[in-house]
């Protein structure tokens, strides 16, 4: 189920765009007299004419984006928006259709566009704006509040356009019309000013318990004492504060201008009723919010562990690797080798992919190859024992980014338990098969029936690493034949 969804939400424009195909056809076979299902896939085939390519361009669009650069995407685009699709619409628009009629195909290319447009914002958002801070602390409260201060200020500019129309403002009862006019407001700005102020204080009353349920009741009450102490809880408080603020909203000017809006009796029950459902109808809001508070605290946790544990495993391993080349050289200097120097450059590279490269989340392909090669290169300097070494590889992205430090771990567990303490020759063959969406590499070596107990920390740290970096997306085999040592990894890239 979730390999399910997280392909849907991979191919959720495709599925946007086929959402709006279906709406389209239902919105016309609803409207038609004689609608029914032959008329409703007549209109989706129709349709498909102009949605089809739409919906293809979506489910292509990731990989649009990864083999071309971000000006020939961007005139892919172009051609296809901007050309494309309306000569489609524009030759389905003058045949002629039975059903559907011409003007439902420009209908959909009005639509097809905007919605491009708003997935495109939709993913500038994700990417940029929600990672500044003020966004991220941008919550709940503040967005009602902001809300209650638009929606002030725009019922109090509709007032003061609708006060000089007598269509609207009869016998001191002023009704508010969906009319913007600027003249009216400047004209009538003190007016505005003041509706402004007073329908803020109409909304904020409401959001006083609305507060007092965030702040109070729901973060304290609820959790600490139960349900029945918060029922009981808010009855006490709605009963303190309702009458007041009642009072206060029947004391507004704003009843002369637009007739009485709240009842004159303070104490009357509907007064307490609507503080009572505000409270109630923003519980559910305010219960998943501390949930999903409460979910993001411990997946964070959980990435903090997570993390903690990696760094450990790395820290492991690095020293491994230094104690053996270390050897290495060790052997070389105590043989008075012209290789010598090569050898400590090497090592220096080496060093550095480890220290810098090893610290980041992912490294290029080629960048891991590499370091595998002067890894090799290193280790055949000072071997006296002929080595057969075979390395296969393809791959159809070199750029394709992986967990670094991954694949070197079979090639270091090869030499230490197979290669080193071979008395005559040995041979070690590596396989890389690499696509966009998968990985495969198998590592096979000689390997000395004496050392069969002694695996060292290398493999086991791999396996920890990959549940950390790769949670049900690996698997690694491993095992010893015939005096052959085979591992096998397979990863899930997409």
């Amino acid at each position: 189920m979730n390999k399910l969804f997280d392909k849907l939400m991979r191919q959720r424009d495709a599925w946007f765009f086929t959402g709006l195909w279906l709406w389209t056809a239902i919105g016309y076979t609803q409207e038609e007299p004689s609608g029914n299902w032959p008329l409703f896939f007549r209109t989706m085939a129709a349709l498909g004419i102009v949605f089809v390519p739409v919906v293809c361009f979506a489910c292509f669009r990731e990989r649009l984006n990864q083999v071309l650069t971000g000006r020939q995407y961007f005139v892919c685009w172009l051609l296809f928006f901007g050309v494309l699709v309306p000569l489609i619409t524009y030759f389905c628009s003058k045949a002629e259709f039975d059903n559907p009629p011409s003007w439902l195909f420009v209908a959909c290319a009005t639509c097809i566009i905007p919605l491009e447009l708003l997935l495109l914002v939709n993913t500038y958002y994700r990417r940029k704006i929600v990672k500044a801070k003020w966004v991220q602390g941008f919550g709940l409260e503040k967005a009602i509040l902001i809300s209650i201060v638009i929606i002030s200020v725009a019922l109090s500019a509709m007032a003061a356009s609708s006060i000089d129309d007598p269509l609207y403002n009869r016998n001191g009862n002023l009704l508010i019309a969906f009319r913007f006019l600027p003249s009216k407001i400047i004209e009538h700005f003190g007016i505005f000013a003041s509706l402004t102020i007073q329908f803020l204080l109409m909304y904020l009353a409401g959001y006083l318990f609305f507060l007092i349920n965030s702040r109070f009741l729901v973060s304290k009450v609820l959790k600490q004492y139960g349900l029945i102490v918060y029922l009981l809880s808010m009855l006490t408080i709605v009963a303190i504060l309702y009458p007041v603020v009642a009072q206060l909203l029947t004391s507004l000017p704003i009843k002369k201008l637009m007739g009485p809006i709240f009842p004159s009796n303070p104490f009357v029950m509907e007064n307490a009723v609507a503080a009572i459902a505000i409270i109630l109808l923003s519980l559910p809001v305010l219960l998943s919010q501390q949930w999903t508070k409460q979910n993001n605290q411990i997946i964070s946790l959980e990435k903090e562990k997570a993390q903690a544990e990696l760094d450990l495993l790395k820290q492991q391993i690095n020293p491994h690797f230094l104690f053996n080349t270390l050897n290495n050289l060790y052997a070389l200097s105590l043989q008075q080798s012209h290789k010598t120097p090569d050898s400590i450059l090497q090592l220096s590279e080496l060093m550095r992919y480890v220290i810098y490269k090893g610290k980041e989340e992912k490294v290029k392909l080629s960048d891991e190859l590499k370091y595998i090669e002067d890894f090799m290169e290193l280790q055949q300097m000072r071997l006296r024992k002929p080595l057969q070494f075979l390395f296969e590889k393809e791959i159809e992205n070199e750029q394709q980014e992986i967990a670094p430090l991954l694949l070197i771990v079979f090639v270091e567990n090869a030499f230490k338990h197979g290669i080193e303490p071979a008395e005559e020759s040995a041979f070690l063959h590596l396989h890389l098969k690499a696509t966009e969406k998968k990985l495969f590499f198998s590592c096979e070596n000689s390997f000395e029936k004496e050392n069969e107990k002694e695996r060292g920390i290398g493999l086991s740290n791999l396996q920890k690493r990959l549940e950390l970096l790769y949670p049900g997306r690996h698997l690694l085999k491993a095992g010893i034949k015939n005096h052959t040592f085979k591992a096998e990894l397979q990863i899930d890239l997409s």
